[in-house]
Order: structure tokens, then sequence, then C-alpha cells
């Protein structure tokens, strides 16, 4: 089907210089080979050679590209760190979840939670606790296996499968707590249910008396970098009500930090 032409009244204040420009630039960064030649740029973003060329050459000229030499083609250059050094200072997670986890928690009234992974385990990067005095208190910098409970199911459903099938082969799994009660076609249920609605429940099987709802954060990769959670909820039905913001509150971080959701 023929890509629509159709300009809107925006588009007046569009530069076409600098759209082709910018078309260049993302055509290199998509680009599955290591370098991109001239003529492979011309015929993915439809521009004039000479145009193309000239471009180029600007962009050279700035750092924002570089060449490995004749006739080995174009790739991005390290002049772009500099421009994106400050927007990637404002990525960090733990600041943009602060917002997230503050509403999560005068919502369900219990305690939201920011992880983020570290090797094989998630740290407690931040948290916001409800208004409920006898909620529950976790402290910033705690340690969790990987697998633990509720989020290292949220965490292994969007594991590429690859990753996936190697952290399932490690001796100690916690998704259900104990070790010993490690279920992996309950595991798989869960995994694919999670993948659906995008949070995981854990309703006091790591711990008696406490049910957490966990959703997958992921980074510009894809791949989970952490999970935000609701714990301390009052009971399993209190916690699955809260599903779903809990959802809602992992695909915004996600996106915020880079990920398509």
């Amino acid at each position: 089907m023929k890509k629509s032409t159709k300009k809107t009244s925006r588009d007046k204040y569009m530069v076409p210089a600098v759209e082709q420009a910018l078309k260049v630039l993302f055509r290199i960064a998509q680009s599955e080979s290591a370098h991109m030649n001239l003529t492979q740029i011309c015929e993915q973003t439809e521009i004039h050679k000479g145009t193309a060329f000239c471009i180029l050459h600007t962009l050279r000229k700035y750092g924002i590209v570089q060449t490995a030499g004749r006739g080995k083609g174009y790739t991005l250059g390290p002049g772009l760190i500099g421009l994106s050094r400050r927007f990637l200072d404002s990525l960090s997670p733990t600041k943009l979840a602060e917002p997230l986890l503050r509403e999560l928690a005068v919502k369900s009234g219990a305690t939201a939670a920011l992880g983020l992974i570290a090797d094989q385990n998630v740290f407690v990067a931040a948290k916001h606790e409800g208004g409920n005095p006898l909620g529950l208190t976790m402290r910033v910098g705690h340690r969790f296996p990987l697998t633990y409970g509720c989020h290292g199911k949220a965490i292994a459903a969007f594991l590429p499968e690859k990753d996936l099938d190697a952290l399932l082969q490690e001796e100690k799994l916690y998704f259900h707590g104990n070790p010993s009660k490690f279920d992996r076609n309950r595991l798989e249920a869960e995994i694919i249910q999670c993948r659906e609605q995008w949070f995981a429940e854990d309703m006091e099987e790591t711990v008696a008396g406490l049910n957490v709802i966990a959703s997958p954060v992921l980074g510009p990769n894809q791949r989970p970098i952490g999970y935000i959670a609701i714990l301390g909820l009052p009971s399993a039905e209190a916690a699955r009500q809260c599903g779903e913001m809990v959802a809602e509150a992992g695909k915004a971080l996600s996106r915020q930090t880079g990920a398509v959701v």
C-alpha cells in the first residue's frame, strides 16, 4: 500500500534538510551491519546520492557519523555521546520511578518499590510507603535473588528465550519461595499469563501473610532491567485488584527508559 503523503498543519514548520539528515541517522542506527555505504543509505532513505553525500559530509565534520576508511561505509560517530549525555543522565530509572511509586502507594495504601537487576540479584532502588501505619517497610539497597517470588516471574517472563533457559538451569530457583517448592510446569503457565497481563503474583508464597504484585520494567533493548511492585496488601483479592495499576506503571517506566511497549 502506498504510503500517505498528506501533510498536516505542523508540516509547514519542518525543515527538509534537517528531516533528511535525521532519516540518514536513523537508517544507519537501524542497520544490521556495522557500516552502511552511500548507495545503501540512498536506496533505503530515497534521498538523492548527491544530497546524501553532502549530509554525511556535514555530519562527519561534527563527529555525528564516521567512516572506517574508503569504501567501508558509514557508522554513527562519537559526537552523539555528547549530545546524548544530558538526556541519558535524566534517564535514571530511580528518578523516573518516583512519581509512579508515589501514586501506587497512595492509591493502594501499601508499599510501592522499584527493584533493579544487578548480576543474579535484584536490589531495592527506591520505595514509597503508603498511609497504612501497619504497612510493610523495607530497606533501600536490600538484595534478593533474581528469581525471588513474583518479581522473579515478571522478569523471567520477558527474558529472551535463551536467557530464560539458562536461568532455569540454576540449582536454586526461588519463584515459589523455598527452592524445594519450585514447579516448572506451574512457572511456565505463570510466565504465559504474565506476558499477557504484564504483572505476576505472589500470594504468601515467599513470606507468610505477604501478598505482592510485580510488573517488569524493560530497557531500551527490550530486556528487563528490573521491576515495580506493590507489597504488603491485606489480601490476595486486594493484590489482584492492583494488578492492572502496577502493569501500567511498569509499562510507563519502560517507555521512559527507552523500551517500545
